[in-house]
């Protein structure tokens, strides 16, 4: 007859020796310190930060994905939801230089800080699918549509010129006039340039951060500024002022480190030293080449983003 005899070694062996080692994963050394150590916490407290990291993941789920799974879906509602919010602040400004209850340069250069700073604030809602950031872009595509109509002349809004454009008199301006050129330029550079942030930098880059903060921030606060403790002049060019230079460096700085925090708390950005005074130095940049005497023919809206660009290339 067939015997079948076990090995005294094998798994299947019933040996003292076999059934008093424990089966366990090797471990290396690291692991087992990292073990040792997590075991010295007390129980409730692992537990208490478990919960608590378990509930700002929920919660932060909840803010970035508020209509569900579908990653479309959730991109177009917060686009329609950016440029419901964008819409609506655009016409409370407006309707608060036809009632005169603020200077229309004042009113101007909130309107330049908000316009571009509130839809930066919105990126989180979207997802990470392939359109998020042109659905993203989309409200200030809208404002670029908008701005060629006014400019063009196609479509006629005396308040909406008189917020954006410079020129005191606004008698000549749909009649093709500098006043209409001027408009062509200045307004059109600033959405074009953060519809060029969003769609092509994006919320993972901190030149985009940089770019939008210097462009609307940095130089809305330069002028606002200025033209109320502007006495100092700049040798080298009259018409600007150490304290809108200094404003402006200053605002750009500390917009771009709040948004840096920002985004670095839903994760799209991981904070760094290199980044917090990477900025300054970028805010500084772009500060000097808004107060160069060339900048008047080139437009800030233009001259601020692209410097920004660049320099942030470099350090960011």
């Amino acid at each position: 007859m067939l015997r079948l005899s076990v090995h005294p070694f094998s798994p299947a062996s019933s040996s003292p020796l076999h059934t008093c080692l424990p089966s366990r994963p090797l471990r290396s050394p690291t692991s087992a310190a990292l073990t040792a150590s997590s075991s010295l916490v007390p129980p409730s407290l692992r537990r208490g930060c478990t919960a608590g990291r378990s509930r700002r993941a929920t919660t932060m789920a909840a803010v970035i994905s508020p209509v569900g799974s579908s990653g479309l879906v959730q991109d177009l509602v917060s686009s329609a939801l950016t440029a419901g919010v964008a819409h609506g602040l655009f016409h409370f400004i407006q309707g608060l230089v036809e009632r005169g209850f603020c200077d229309l340069k004042l009113n101007r250069k909130l309107m330049h800080i908000t316009i571009g700073m509130v839809p930066l604030l919105f990126w989180p809602l979207f997802s990470s699918g392939r359109y998020a950031r042109f659905l993203a872009a989309l409200p200030s595509v809208i404002n670029i549509i908008r701005t060629l109509l006014l400019g063009l002349g196609v479509r006629k809004n005396e308040v909406v010129v008189k917020i954006l454009s410079r020129s005191r008199d606004q008698r000549f301006f749909f009649a093709g006039t500098r006043e209409q050129r001027e408009f062509l330029k200045a307004p059109l550079y600033y959405v074009t340039a953060i519809a060029l942030a969003t769609s092509v930098l994006w919320r993972t880059s901190p030149i985009a951060i940089a770019l939008i903060c210097n462009l609307c921030a940095g130089d809305g606060v330069a002028d606002i500024v200025g033209r109320r403790l502007g006495k100092e002049k700049l040798p080298y060019n009259p018409k600007k002022s150490y304290a809108g230079s200094i404003a402006m460096a200053i605002a750009g700085f500390l917009a771009s480190i709040g948004c840096m925090h920002y985004f670095h708390t839903f994760g799209f950005i991981e904070e760094s030293w290199r980044m917090t005074f990477g900025f300054p130095v970028v805010s500084v940049a772009a500060s000097l080449v808004q107060s160069h005497p060339n900048n008047t023919e080139l437009d800030n809206n233009l001259t601020v983003p692209l410097a920004s660009f660049l320099v942030g290339s470099l350090i960011l």
